[in-house]
């Protein structure tokens, strides 16, 4: 069994995604103040009310970006903590990738995206032809939502990280009739990661936990504070 966590938004996801790729457990937090603190105490329950011991779990997987600086941060730590405690194995997932295996079955071309900055997102586009097996088209990119342009065609499907905000964005670059997955995709599951690092985890192809970095793509936006502490009293 695979535990899979996503923390790469302003939510966090937790699942248990079994060998066979049967969904075991799932649970999902939207954004709330300070919910990140709440992750471990997700994930204990969400294994002692699925009856699920942690000698069973063979593997930990984590998206480990592109998205949110915070969130990337908590998630690869908390890898990092559960593979000692546990002796298990890591694999890292790239979060576009597994927003696109989300979305394969609506097109055979789906690029995917996550907030980058204001007005910005990451993206990168994916053939979804092989639905089960993606592969990467191009590498992953900070652009201008009118920049996207560049990785599209008639023919892609976009998905995204929250369709609220992103979606309303795409209809003005592209119109209307711009081919947009159903927003139930907009929303990246923990179990959209722990079945994409099925293959690797059958492979036993892993990821060392000590190495394990988040993928930031971008230094981070570190403001001064206006408020400096005095230090001549």
């Amino acid at each position: 069994m695979i535990l899979a966590l996503n923390t790469s938004a302003l939510q966090f996801g937790i699942s248990v995604v079994s060998g066979q790729g049967v969904i075991l457990a799932e649970h999902y937090l939207a954004q709330g103040p300070s919910h990140f603190g709440g992750l471990f105490p997700a994930i204990k329950f969400l294994l002692q009310s699925s009856g699920i011991q942690p000698e069973g779990l063979r593997c930990v997987a984590v998206a480990v970006g592109p998205g949110s600086f915070t969130g990337l941060r908590v998630g690869v730590a908390a890898i990092k903590g559960l593979c000692h405690a546990l002796g298990l194995p890591a694999v890292g997932v790239n979060t576009l990738e597994a927003l696109a295996h989300q979305a394969a079955t609506w097109g055979n071309k789906v690029v995917a995206m996550v907030h980058s900055r204001r007005d910005e997102v990451f993206a990168a586009p994916f053939d979804t032809s092989g639905r089960e097996d993606i592969q990467r088209v191009a590498e992953d990119r900070s652009l201008r939502f009118s920049e996207l342009k560049e990785m599209a065609d008639y023919e892609a499907v976009f998905v995204g990280s929250d369709y609220r905000s992103q979606a309303p964005r795409l209809k003005e670059v592209f119109g209307p009739s711009i081919n947009l997955a159903p927003p139930w995709c907009w929303t990246l599951r923990a179990s959209g990661v722990g079945i994409l690092a099925l293959k690797r985890f059958h492979q036993e192809d892993f990821d060392d936990p000590k190495e394990l970095l988040p993928i930031y793509h971008r230094p981070p936006d570190i403001r001064p504070n206006p408020y400096p502490l005095r230090t001549d009293r």
